[in-house]
């Protein structure tokens, strides 16, 4: 197997600027003041018309596509559209920063299911993580159990985000075996644009009528974060090591909280930052103590 190519500057750029777009997803999410569901069905709409040329231009240069790479493709975008509607939906009742925040748990439950599904031993690490994570989240989320469990409005969302992620890039392990990292990204879009569609006319919630400036938004979460975002990404894995990347990643409920404060005026005490500090290190510690030799995933 070729080893991987000598990273370049372009491929350290790609990657800021993924993860700058990333931590602008839950901004447009604010914005758009639009339910999840119908928001997030614009952003994979968009998003996967605009990775379409690149898909067929890949395919055509491909052996065709497995049956069993395609089914789990479809199967990984129906998770990837739970995780997004309920990300979304937190955001419009709590606010960008912790829904991202929660949302970005997922390696926490990526190891747990290969803990339970796939057998993968833990290593002490990981519960030092785990632990250091939901003290984290504790300390953000201000909770106080002894005068019971009062969760704030979006929370159960956003753990709910981190559930959904967390099938999605277990079903992802697999089926990487069967397909190429656009192939299957492009497929899975598809899946979960026609996903969130049935999730929209389902619960009735109006697709259009919306003003302009939230139009914009739809548009800027399409074709800067599903577009520009992820294609940077990719782009940088193809040089640099997921053990670099992954990491990396997980600045994004970091740069979120940052852009939050000017941008949506919501503001963390100084307890709270450090919370976020504490939740960022637990889930880097999760994720090395449970290290994935394939490519990673974009965040939300």
């Amino acid at each position: 197997m070729p080893g991987r190519r000598r990273p370049h500057w372009t491929a350290y750029l790609a990657l800021s600027i993924g993860i700058l777009t990333l931590g602008f997803s839950a901004i447009f999410a604010r914005w758009a003041a639009a339910p999840g569901p119908v928001f997030s069905f614009y952003r994979m709409a968009i998003g996967t018309v605009a990775l379409a040329i690149p898909f067929a231009t890949r395919l055509n240069r491909k052996r065709a596509i497995s049956s069993r790479g395609f089914l789990l493709a479809l199967l990984a975008g129906v998770f990837f559209a739970l995780d997004l509607a309920s990300w979304a939906t937190g955001i419009s009742l709590a606010g960008a920063t912790i829904p991202t925040l929660l949302g970005n748990m997922a390696p926490v439950v990526v190891a747990l299911g290969a803990w339970l599904v796939f057998k993968e031993k833990l290593k002490a690490s990981f519960w030092l993580g785990l632990l250091l994570a939901i003290g984290g989240v504790i300390t953000v989320l201000n909770l106080d159990f002894s005068q019971g469990l009062e969760l704030r409005p979006g929370t159960l969302f956003g753990l709910a985000s981190a559930f959904f992620y967390g099938v999605y890039f277990l079903i992802t392990q697999k089926g990487r075996d069967q397909l190429d990292a656009l192939s299957f990204f492009w497929l899975a879009t598809l899946s979960s644009t026609l996903t969130l569609l049935v999730l929209s006319l389902w619960f009735n919630l109006p697709l259009t009528g919306y003003s302009t400036f939230t139009y914009v938004n739809f548009l800027a979460a399409g074709l800067i974060v599903q577009g520009v975002g992820w294609l940077a990404i990719n782009y940088a894995q193809g040089y640099l090591p997921a053990s670099l990347v992954a990491p990396t990643l997980l600045s994004q409920p970091v740069l979120t909280a940052i852009l939050a404060g000017p941008l949506l005026d919501e503001r963390f005490s100084l307890m709270e930052w450090l919370g976020v500090a504490v939740v960022v290190l637990g889930i880097v510690i999760v994720h090395r103590s449970h290290q994935i030799s394939k490519p990673v995933e974009p965040g939300l």
